[in-house]
């Protein structure tokens, strides 16, 4: 057992955990992660989508109650039909999308400039958004939960999830963020900061361990069994540092504004392009 690629395996996991529902891009940072940890090659590509899935099930922990009732009631509680018909209405825009241009996007886009430039371009909308939002709720409603047309995801209609489903797929472009896509996106449609995250949350759990399932099956000549405890440790890390960081986004979100992540976005892509610019090969995937 190779300790050393255990303990890289950890590292990683930590940094999908606590990147992967802040509106700061996890593609971007486990690139950066694994070329700093030398931890490349096509096996560590699949590694970084499948841990995805251990992320993705800190959700499933933490709303368990929620999803449970959901999976209960699917047959007889409309109000259980809805949630899970906007979840699925907002699922099949990534993946249309991603079937017909994760080639593509791979071949393309994965290039210091693209990434650096979504960071500060995301960075810039998310100012924007929320001098917007400050404009509509006033500097002391941050929640902005009495005046949001979508107070919960139970308030949103099909045509809300569409809307937040395509915003997702602007996330195919690396150093977008998933997340950042989805929730400020989810502002600018009227929904309350709660209500954005949790949508963002639920959402994640289809597209990305559709995504995670889907990259092992594909890429699976390439793995063996040996290499379990090494995606088992990543799995495991991703969810703790996961489950962490979905609890303290909720009440962050309850008080505050995602100003200081449009400023870290910004500051990150100026050291993107800096590393670029002095030749720094960190951001080949």
């Amino acid at each position: 057992m190779d300790v050393v690629l255990l303990i890289k395996a950890a590292i990683m996991g930590i940094v999908e955990g606590l990147t992967e529902f802040l509106p700061i891009s996890s593609t971007g940072h486990l690139i950066l992660a694994g070329s700093l940890l030398k931890f490349v090659g096509e096996k560590a590509k699949v590694f970084e989508i499948a841990i995805q899935t251990g992320a993705m099930f800190a959700v499933v922990w933490e709303y368990r109650e929620r999803l449970a009732r959901t999976v209960s009631g699917i047959t007889r509680e409309p109000q259980a039909q809805r949630f899970a018909l906007n979840v699925l209405i907002a699922f099949i825009p990534a993946v249309v999308l991603g079937l017909t241009l994760g080639k593509y996007i791979k071949a393309h886009l994965f290039q210091p400039v693209v990434v650096a430039s979504a960071f500060i371009v995301g960075g810039l909308i998310i100012l924007w958004v929320e001098a917007r939002h400050k404009r509509l709720y006033g500097a002391m409603d941050l929640q902005g939960a009495r005046r949001a047309r979508i107070e919960t995801v139970d308030d949103m209609r099909p045509l809300d999830a569409l809307k937040v489903g395509l915003l997702q797929c602007v996330a195919m472009i690396p150093g977008t963020s998933r997340s950042g896509a989805t929730i400020i996106g989810g502002l600018v449609l009227g929904m309350s900061r709660k209500a954005a995250a949790e949508f963002s949350f639920f959402l994640g759990i289809p597209t990305l361990m559709g995504a995670g399932a889907y990259s092992v099956i594909k890429q699976r000549d390439a793995l063996d069994w040996a290499d379990l405890p090494m995606f088992a440790v990543g799995l495991v890390f991703a969810f703790f540092s996961a489950l962490l960081c979905i609890r303290w986004l909720i009440r962050y979100v309850s008080s505050h504004d995602f100003r200081v992540f449009a400023w870290y976005r910004i500051a990150f892509g100026l050291v993107v392009l800096a590393t670029a610019y002095m030749g720094m090969d960190i951001w080949k995937d």
